[in-house]
């Protein structure tokens, strides 16, 4: 990996944690398929499929559980 940008997991508020793993899933796809020419050809595949639009849901919410941990569920 070329460039480092996750520096931590930590957030002010869960709406950031929630960002932060949005961000996570789409870099994981970047990351898997470094081919934008391909991303983009896929792209009509899964953007109109149910199933794959659950998949990507679910991707992000394991990532949110991730953060959302590393931030001991944001209680003070």
């Amino acid at each position: 990996m070329a460039d480092q940008w996750l520096e931590t997991l930590i957030t002010a508020t869960p709406q950031a944690g929630y960002e932060l793993a949005i961000t996570l899933s789409r870099r994981g796809v970047k990351y898997t398929q470094p081919d934008p020419e391909v991303l983009h050809k896929l792209r009509p595949e899964y953007a109109n499929s149910a199933d794959a639009l659950t998949a990507a849901s679910q991707v992000i919410a394991i990532n949110f559980q991730t953060v959302a941990a590393a931030n001991n569920y944001w209680r003070k």
